[in-house]
């Protein structure tokens, strides 16, 4: 289904976002999705240049695509993997899409055959496949734009590895790095603008899940620079924030004697800067300038699953939205409205959109 076709191309505009305060967020809407019912999703990402929506819809078997000035579907990109099966279950190591990213005027998005596919906005068409050379699926991604160096994560791999490959043309694969102590795959990547490092939260080192860290990657040598040790977290999203703060999606969710908290660390120095209590269990995180908020896709969260609000300012929890089933791992939020986009699955009780929230005035 298509309803009107998107001509603006990605821009690079910088966007100046003056934090306001922000209070607690309220729904004040739902998008639907056309198609089939959306069952099985990952990652959305706002391209805050255009105020589009990229959502990885595998429901669908396409990346999506939405105004957030309207929030309205506009259309969608086929050609990707969708949902398949092991055992008669979905298989999330071999589904796609996965991971979603800006990449200058294209959009790059992971696939479950372990590839990214090259998505001209302008067209609607895929142009390039890449592979990353494995079997599973390329997961979470991240850009510089200063060295044009594109970052995505074999998550599912034993052992999991991250795959750079330069975005000036040619993109030839610069190199990989293989996580060869992760016990749990390697999560979601970030780009520091502040010291020109690609962070990556893994979940776990060795075999003690309470010992995780964060991977510090070279994006012009494909090397790892070196690894933050994070404890009692078991790291998931991460995210910057301000003053060179980042925060970690902790998966912690009171099992394996780690009670649900979400951490926030400085990436100068390594420090913890703040453990956040009472909301854990997440999955992706993000972070919006204009509110000056950091939100949580606490799927997991015991009693179900919530959406968590935590002041930046203050690094402390603000709010847990109640969200009925659906697998609510994703988050993303525009920085022209302030609002903020959660899918939730069709499963579970769920009513297959992606609800839209707004500070309260």
């Amino acid at each position: 289904m298509r309803n009107f076709k998107m001509i603006m191309l990605a821009s690079t505009t910088v966007l100046a976002i003056n934090p306001v305060w922000a209070g607690e967020l309220k729904q004040v809407g739902a998008i639907e999705i056309p198609g089939q019912k959306l069952t099985n999703f990952d990652i959305s990402f706002v391209d805050q240049a255009t105020g589009r929506l990229y959502f990885a819809d595998r429901s669908n078997k396409s990346l999506d695509i939405f105004d957030t000035k309207t929030d309205k579907f506009v259309d969608r990109v086929p050609g990707f993997v969708g949902v398949t099966m092991k055992n008669d279950k979905p298989n999330n190591d071999t589904s796609g899409p996965d991971g979603v990213v800006l990449v200058g005027n294209e959009v790059w998005v992971g696939d479950g055959d372990s590839t990214v596919k090259v998505v001209d906005p302008a067209t609607l068409k895929i142009t390039a496949t890449i592979s990353t050379g494995g079997k599973t699926r390329l997961d979470e991604m991240a850009f510089d734009p200063k060295d044009k160096v594109f970052i995505g994560v074999n998550n599912a791999e034993e052992p999991p590895f991250a795959t750079l490959i330069s975005t000036n043309g040619d993109r030839k694969i610069i190199g990989k790095v293989v996580f060869d102590d992760a016990g749990d795959g390697a999560e979601q990547p970030q780009y520091n603008a502040a010291d020109g490092m690609f962070y990556m939260a893994i979940p776990q080192l060795g075999k003690d899940p309470k010992k995780g860290g964060v991977a510090v990657i070279d994006p012009k040598t494909a090397k790892l620079v070196k690894m933050i040790p994070v404890e009692n977290c078991h790291p998931a999203g991460l995210a910057f924030g301000k003053d060179g703060n980042f925060i970690l999606g902790c998966g912690a969710d009171g099992k394996d004697d780690m009670p649900p908290v979400i951490t926030i660390m400085d990436s100068k120095t390594g420090a913890v800067v703040a453990v956040v209590p009472g909301i854990g269990a997440a999955d992706m995180v993000d972070y919006n300038a204009k509110n000056d908020q950091y939100y949580t896709g606490s799927r997991n969260q015991p009693g179900g699953p919530v959406l968590g609000v935590i002041d930046a300012k203050t690094n402390t929890l603000l709010q847990k939205i109640v969200l009925v089933g659906g697998n609510p791992h994703s988050v993303a939020s525009s920085e022209e409205t302030g609002r903020v986009y959660v899918p939730v699955g069709g499963s579970g009780g769920g009513d297959g959109t992606i609800h839209v929230y707004e500070p309260a005035k």
